[in-house]
């Protein structure tokens, strides 16, 4: 199950709506978001809603948001000190409330070589018994900033990647969130970025209505397929002026557009029919990897023949990212084959009347 939309953080559940889960539910489905993310563990320990509390507030809030038609989503703050046990609690309250989702909440804790190998642990413990569960990480907003954190780790074994978009100490959401997104595409592997946005005060700073719309239009000017924010009870409280409202308001679905020309190709490109690929392109387009630059229909057919037959037989494609506008576009995909898989797909792509008339295509092809 994919996420879309709009989603919110939840952390102590006693202090929003006073803890009521129909409120909590109302005033989800009257902000027209899609899914909320509840805090169900931290560390090796279960949370049933705050700090030591014996009574599951979590089952009720779960039920509340299906019967609204909000996904479930967890997330649970892990510490990699017992990388096993973490998993197991995780898998635990998972299966406990079925949840349509898993997030990985790891920070400055993992800033450290020796933490990679309690992450690849932990991961491997996890999708042993959720192997297809959707499972996204939340972790900081640079991979640059952060080069000891276990990026790899966590990521391989990831669906979703959603960075903590915190402009704290600045006001500019929506440069950052760019910034954010780039960085993202450029690390192999690449995944879908669903960002968290800031609501919430933090040492004597805030965020404005204005920034968090401007974080959201710039979202969509990305074209992400969702965002959600941190942190429900502080966006509630009635000191971020504006800021819920400025979420609630805004309008993130919109009537379906046609499918941008990245998604048409990764589709035929699922479709495996070279002439269905091969009638995207213009009669002279020009087809350029690392190996050679060809121009024409023919050299095309060639080049996509060779790469099921050959290099990826039977893949299957997906587009993780894409950005452009009029006659440009840049994405990025992965693909997984019976000989091997495809982590760092990026694309270039020149478009004359809706076809591609120009194509960089960048890969590398690692075996399974």
């Amino acid at each position: 199950m994919s996420l879309s939309g709009k989603g919110f953080f939840l952390w102590k559940i006693p202090d929003c709506e006073g803890g009521n889960p129909a409120a909590i539910a109302a005033a989800a489905k009257a902000a027209d978001l899609d899914y909320l993310l509840i805090k169900i563990a931290d560390g090796t320990i279960a949370y049933n809603g705050n700090w030591g509390l014996a009574k599951d507030l979590t089952s009720p809030l779960v039920q509340a948001a299906r019967a609204h038609g909000l996904q479930a989503w967890g997330w649970h703050y892990v510490y990699g000190d017992n990388p096993i046990d973490e998993a197991r609690i995780a898998i635990q309250r998972v299966k406990e409330f079925s949840l349509d989702g898993y997030v990985i909440d790891a920070e400055k804790q993992f800033e450290t070589q020796s933490k990679h190998a309690a992450a690849k642990r932990f991961m491997a413990e996890l999708r042993s018994a959720l192997p297809s569960l959707p499972v996204a990480l939340s972790s900081f907003r640079y991979p640059s900033m952060h080069s000891q954190f276990p990026w790899d780790e966590f990521l391989s074994q990831c669906d979703l990647v959603m960075p903590q978009v915190y402009w704290m100490k600045a006001h500019n959401a929506g440069v950052q969130l760019s910034k954010t997104v780039r960085e993202f595409q450029t690390r192999s592997p690449q995944r879908p970025v669903i960002p968290t946005g800031a609501a919430f005060r933090e040492a004597g700073w805030q965020p404005s209505a204005g920034e968090v719309e401007e974080f959201l239009k710039t979202a969509k000017q990305l074209n992400l397929d969702s965002v959600n924010f941190w942190e429900w009870s502080d966006a509630r409280s009635g000191k971020l002026p504006g800021v819920w409202e400025a979420i609630r308001d805004f309008a993130w679905k919109s009537a379906p557009a046609p499918a941008d020309i990245s998604q048409r190709l990764i589709d035929a490109l699922n479709s495996g029919d070279v002439e269905n690929i091969v009638s995207l392109y213009t009669p002279g387009a020009v087809h350029v990897n690392s190996a050679r630059t060809a121009s024409g229909l023919d050299p095309l057919r060639a080049w996509y023949s060779n790469l099921f037959n050959q290099y990826l037989p039977g893949g299957k494609y997906k587009l993780t990212s894409y950005s452009g506008v009029g006659a440009s576009r840049h994405f990025t995909w992965t693909a997984a084959a019976s000989r091997g898989r495809v982590e760092n797909g990026n694309d270039t792509l020149g478009l004359m009347d809706g076809k591609i008339a120009y194509h960089y295509t960048f890969f590398t092809v690692t075996n399974n």
